[in-house]
């Protein structure tokens, strides 16, 4: 039995809410309100096929009565068709408790927006058939490299954990500008807060919240193959690290300027990847280490 009133349908987990306070008088005006993105058609549809449902598996449908603190089940669809990404992902080792896998560019880790099957999660749940696979750490669409996924829920908080007491080291790798007049390596501190637009980030006066150490592998004529090792975890952290330096990550669309979006164009993918993860196992205390096998 899942622990679900619906299963899991081509990689994708039914989604869930609990009725929040509010007053409608059916279940057909809740939704449509709550998703405006979504048609009112799409739910009744839905409600017909009876995929949308209660705690107990039973249909709702557009008649039914709003419940504060109902959970209510459903699964994600989108209302245009996905463009396919060209890139496929690697999975680099499996055990009884984690999945690591190589992560192109391009892919989502989870669904979000208008990406839903085309995403590393449903992928991998499509691949593997394990509805209880779960990202514990995440990467940005634009960045490949090492992710790794819980597949046992008894001992995911454990690995949780260690993300959270920043006892993982990261290493990444990045192609950008040359940067001269300065010894490498060294560490880079600012404060990083939100910027001005959606989704991106920025430095501001204050105390630093975020630090990164970057060192040289190798220059490539104008530009340089750097490592940077992020000793904190702020969103976008290296590529405005290195944007703040004057060297931009090639191919970033968001510093240091944002660039109009590219919707589904993969031509230009941004020169950053994860290159590896390594910790002491909180289970076996043996030193585990995972290494991308992708080129910048």
């Amino acid at each position: 039995m899942s622990r679900h009133p619906l299963p899991m349908r081509d990689g994708v987990a039914p989604s869930y809410l609990y009725l929040p306070e509010g007053d409608w008088p059916d279940m057909i005006t809740f939704l449509a309100a709550r998703f405006p993105d979504v048609s009112e058609a799409s739910w009744r549809e839905r409600m017909a096929r009876h995929d949308v449902v209660d705690a107990d598996g039973q249909p709702l449908l557009p008649s039914s009565r709003f419940k504060r603190g109902l959970r209510i089940f459903y699964y994600r669809e989108l209302e245009a068709p996905e463009t396919p990404i060209p890139f496929q992902e690697e999975i680099l080792h499996m055990d009884e408790h984690l999945v690591v896998v190589d992560k192109p560019h391009f892919l989502p880790v989870i669904p979000t927006g208008r990406f839903l099957h085309e995403t590393l999660l449903v992928r991998l749940r499509k691949t593997l058939g394990e509805e209880d696979l779960v990202p514990i750490h995440r990467l940005d669409r634009e960045t490949a490299g090492v992710v790794i996924f819980s597949r046992n829920a008894a001992t995911r908080g454990t690995y949780q954990s260690m993300f959270q007491k920043r006892v993982i080291d990261k290493e990444y790798e990045a192609l950008a500008p040359r940067l001269h007049g300065v010894e490498f390596p060294f560490s880079y501190r600012s404060r990083m807060v939100e910027g001005d637009k959606f989704f991106t980030m920025k430095e501001a006066e204050g105390e630093p919240n975020s630090e990164t150490l970057i060192d040289i592998i190798e220059q490539r004529g104008e530009l340089t193959l750097y490592r940077l090792y992020p000793h904190t975890g702020r969103q976008h952290q290296l590529r405005v690290h290195l944007s703040s330096l004057g060297v931009p990550i090639v191919n970033d669309a968001f510093y240091p300027v944002a660039l109009p979006c590219k919707q589904d164009d993969v031509s230009q993918p941004l020169q950053l990847l994860a290159r590896a993860i390594s910790f002491i196992d909180p289970l076996s205390g043996e030193w585990r280490e995972f290494r991308s096998r992708r080129t910048l």
